[in-house]
């Protein structure tokens, strides 16, 4: 019997070690991530791949709620003047629709694994204007990430996913 009871301790203590060890989400989102794929769901149920098959892309992740975001098309056009300024108007609208950039803050409720985001700017400007943007953290592990942007301004949610970036 008293054996028994040991066991019975023993297991009780070992697991209020590892859940003590258990970080928080924001704890395990912190560092680099690349981007393995972005889809869009339209409210008719419509889906797309505004970046295409193999999206390029970076999100990082500060300890002290900083992040910035980079995702783009495989293939972004040269300018053929070689001055980003003197982008010819096609030029232009192709590079802004196969890429976006933003930065700014974020927090988490680690209970419903939701992202609020704070954009400080970005290459999309009406994006940046609005506060307080959800995001519906939908997987985590130490090696995946994949979050949700349910409305964005033209409707569309958007399906992230990601990889833990490989140390260098």
């Amino acid at each position: 019997m008293n054996t028994v009871w040991v066991a019975f301790a023993m297991s009780i203590a070992m697991s209020g070690v590892a859940f003590a060890q258990q970080k928080s989400v924001k704890e395990q989102i912190v560092g680099a991530w690349t981007l393995v794929s972005v889809t869009s769901e339209m409210e008719d149920g419509k889906k797309g791949e505004p970046f295409g098959p193999s999206p390029k892309g970076v999100i990082i992740f500060s300890s002290d709620g900083h992040f910035s975001l980079f995702q783009s098309r495989a293939e972004i056009p040269k300018i053929a003047a070689n001055d980003r300024a003197k982008a010819t108007p096609e030029e232009a609208k192709t590079i802004v629709e196969s890429s976006i950039a933003y930065y700014g803050t974020y927090s988490i409720e680690d209970n419903a694994k939701v992202m609020t985001v704070n954009l400080a700017a970005s290459t999309y400007a009406n994006v940046a204007a609005i506060p307080n943007q959800k995001r519906m953290i939908t997987l985590l592990t130490s090696d995946e990430l994949k979050f949700d942007n349910p409305r964005t301004p033209n409707g569309i949610t958007l399906k992230t996913a990601w990889k833990r970036a490989a140390a260098r």
